[in-house]
């Protein structure tokens, strides 16, 4: 029968995940997490009609470069610091504990409020496609309390059952993406085929403010590849090379099928299709060039592509969980690791009942699943992820300053660098155009946009409180930090 273990703090290497992972499975699991298929069957048409209309696709070649750049610090920092806390461990070590608890909280908040999002967005849409094969109206948060259930399941379990199941959903997501891109190349579009969409006269038309902010989102995800250090085989290689990968995989994937979507309507046209029906767009694409079986395959696609978002997220939440359990930044036995699974089981039930209690509140409050739920929580996290890796960028600098090794200025400071003026960039835009993001005004963008620095501050609140109150629990943050 398998049992719980739950060992003393200072019992580390019984706390630690087995390492079993290679670079394929940990990109199935962060690939999965960007959700490819939601990306271009939502977030494409939205860019295409609230950004800069044909001129979108170049957003997605634009946010890849930056976060390659920003690849190569966090490649650099996690063979420098081998700790499987991610972010909060990077910016601990470069701008202090106290900022690196920080950094912890703000990643549980981005990851918690991406879930919420997409469980909303996934529930919805399963009463959608239910109702309109002619089944029955069922309220959208029973399907995610169930969604919530089955994730809860696996991410109790082997990781590896996870990433396999990612897997089978992950190749089916580029599968479908690819034949209605092959599809459109083959019949010429429907203007003729052209690169009109990656030149700067068509990316600067419209807003392309709003196009980078969403592209920029559809890469979260590709971060966590570093949380899954413990369970890597090889870390020191695996870690970069998944990082590496998972930005190109996921650039190349979106610049190619936002590039084929402008293709399928013209780049004259496309706007005005975009405007019609911005959700049924990539339906009605795959209807057109795939004809009816293979809109029918794509849509159930685009249920299963969520469920991989929220299971990878789920994974990737459990872990940070597991990682600030073993530290004493939240209870012990978070950190605690099943005997048979090798998986961190306690914290998943923690992670899977957070879920429930969330997917209850906004249901009593009678928030809409889409224009609610999935947009404000969604915009919550763009914000969110880009400021913790601008942090983290700011860290890795820093922290290499002070052990100054010779002969790594590219991967320590200039890339660091420049990805940080890159992700500032980034932040300053979403910032500006957030009430549109979330479609409010300031009145509530404000409040949304000030759970940023709130769950920084409880972070930083936190580090000073336990260095000057327990200088044991501080002491082992520092053993981890330091």
């Amino acid at each position: 029968m398998a049992t719980e273990v739950y060992l003393a703090p200072t019992s580390t290497e019984t706390r630690k995940l087995k390492g079993s992972l290679g670079v394929g499975e940990i990109v199935f699991m962060v690939v999965a997490a960007a959700a490819p298929l939601t990306v271009i069957g939502g977030a494409a048409p939205l860019g295409i009609l609230m950004g800069d209309g044909a001129g979108y696709p170049l957003n997605f070649v634009i946010s890849a470069v930056i976060l390659l750049l920003f690849s190569v610090g966090l490649a650099a920092m996690s063979r420098a610091v081998p700790k499987p806390g991610a972010f909060f461990t990077y910016i601990g070590y470069g701008l202090g504990r106290p900022m690196g608890v920080g950094g912890a909280w703000l990643a549980l908040l981005t990851y918690t409020t991406v879930q919420l999002a997409v469980y909303g967005y996934l529930g919805f849409s399963i009463n959608l496609s239910i109702t309109t094969l002619g089944g029955p109206e069922v309220p959208w948060w029973l399907y995610s309390l169930a969604m919530v259930a089955i994730v809860g399941f696996l991410g109790y379990r082997d990781v590896q059952l996870s990433a396999k199941v990612l897997g089978i959903f992950l190749i089916a997501e580029i599968g479908v993406t690819l034949a209605l891109s092959g599809a459109v190349m083959f019949r010429g579009g429907a203007e003729g085929l052209s690169l009109t969409p990656f030149t700067i006269p068509a990316w600067s038309s419209g807003s392309p403010g709003i196009g980078l902010m969403m592209a920029f989102a559809g890469f979260i995800g590709f971060e966590s590849t570093a949380i899954f250090r413990d369970e890597a085989k090889d870390p020191d290689k695996t870690i970069p090379r998944a990082t590496y990968a998972a930005v190109i995989v996921i650039g190349l994937l979106y610049s190619f099928a936002a590039w084929a979507l402008v293709m399928a309507w013209g780049p004259t046209q496309v706007l005005d299709v975009a405007a019609a029906d911005p959700g049924g767009m990539l339906m009605a694409t795959a209807n057109a060039y795939l004809g009816v079986v293979g809109a029918t395959v794509m849509q159930g696609l685009m249920l299963t592509s969520m469920f991989a978002c929220v299971l990878s997220f789920h994974n990737v939440l459990t872990r940070y969980q597991h990682a600030m359990g073993n530290v004493g930044l939240l209870p012990h036995r978070l950190g605690t690791v099943h005997g048979a699974h090798g998986s961190p089981s306690f914290s998943s039930l923690v992670q899977t009942a957070t879920s429930v209690v969330l997917v209850v509140i906004v249901t009593v409050l009678g928030l809409d699943p889409v224009m609610q739920v999935f947009t404000w929580f969604s915009g919550i996290t763009t914000i969110a992820i880009v400021v913790l890796m601008a942090l983290t960028s700011v860290a890795v600098v820093a922290h290499f300053a002070k052990i100054n090794i010779p002969g790594t200025a590219w991967s320590t400071r200039i890339a660091p660098a420049v990805s940080t003026l890159g992700l500032v960039a980034v932040a300053s835009v979403i910032t500006a155009y957030f009430p549109d993001l979330v479609g409010g005004g300031w009145e509530l963008a404000l409040p949304l946009l000030a759970t940023v620095p709130l769950a920084i501050g409880i972070g930083v609140v936190q580090g000073v409180r336990l260095r000057k109150k327990s200088p044991e629990v501080y002491a082992k943050v520092i053993d981890s930090i330091s």
